[in-house]
């Protein structure tokens, strides 16, 4: 599974694994080093206040200031991924489309389109989206979908639909168990189409997993890693660190005092050799890079 090789230095002496993403038939993405990608949202109720682009135009403006500042992807959603009713497809292509569409054309990064809506996701690719971030754990229609497109495509672990509050189960040991769920989906998703250099994984923090699951699972990226594909860190401001920080999930701060926390995170992340960053803000992207020449030399 996946496409890990390993990367030669001038004399000859073997470094670190090098994992390629193929995001399309012309355009890769090879790791080391850590890449960061902006969230840009074009709603209204995203969790955290910074994040909020309201409009398209807003969102356009947003996404091209995230790329000035040094970002290297932009993940475009217009649904926000905690519970609530569902959302028509139209809407949502409604919201994503126009913003996906100018940033592909004007941003000279990457655009991550964030849907879990197979109609919707191939509205994103027809605009210039290089990618889908699907947080529903995978589907026969967006598996096929990403075959037909030869996409990038980022699997999120999660235990049931999204946008659906649920009790967190209990794991014997989360990062074992989430490591036999992406093998089991990368098995599913090959026998749609899919090659495995398509793929990039989301372990999911805070999605059907309790706090301590949640931080035994970040901490533990380097183990996921194992599987030859690149990781994607979505920690940036997420319930558990609120939770750390209280000492309660009933307590936790709202999101947008969960910043330090967030640098924190994002700086253990990337040593542990994340791939890919998904951030808010400029100074997380600060410590992620921080952190990569640090680790990395």
């Amino acid at each position: 599974m996946g496409a890990s090789r390993k990367r030669e230095a001038v004399g000859g002496d073997t470094l670190e694994e090098m994992t390629t993403w193929r995001l399309s038939d012309g355009l890769e993405l090879s790791f080391p080093p850590s890449v960061a990608a902006g969230v840009v949202n074009v709603t209204d109720d995203s969790f955290y206040s910074g994040a909020r682009s309201r409009t398209a135009e807003q969102a356009i403006e947003d996404g091209l200031r995230l790329v000035a500042e040094g970002f290297d992807l932009l993940d475009v959603g217009a649904v926000a991924a905690r519970s609530g009713p569902s959302i028509d497809p139209a809407t949502e292509i409604d919201r994503l489309v126009p913003a996906v569409e100018a940033l592909a054309d004007r941003a000279g990064v990457p655009v991550m389109a964030d849907t879990f809506q197979p109609v919707v996701a191939r509205a994103a690719l027809d605009a210039g989206a290089a990618t889908i971030n699907d947080i529903s754990g995978g589907s026969e229609e967006m598996f096929g979908l990403v075959a037909e497109r030869r996409c990038g495509y980022v699997l999120m672990h999660i235990e049931g639909p999204p946008r659906v509050d649920r009790v967190p189960r209990a794991y014997d040991d989360v990062v074992s168990h989430v490591k036999e769920w992406f093998a089991q989906r990368i098995e599913v998703a090959e026998a749609a189409g899919v090659d495995a250099e398509q793929i990039a994984f989301d372990p999911g923090p805070d999605f059907d997993k309790g706090v301590d699951d949640t931080i035994e699972l970040v901490g533990r990226i380097s183990e996921l890693r194992e599987l030859g594909r690149p990781v994607m860190a979505a920690i940036s401001r997420k319930d558990f660190l609120g939770a750390i920080l209280a000492g309660s999930w009933d307590e936790r701060p709202e999101a947008d005092d969960r910043g330090a926390a967030t640098l924190a995170a994002t700086a253990l992340a990337t040593a542990q050799g994340a791939e890919i960053l998904r951030l808010h803000d400029t100074e997380a992207l600060d410590a992620m890079r921080v952190a990569e020449a640090i680790s990395r030399g």
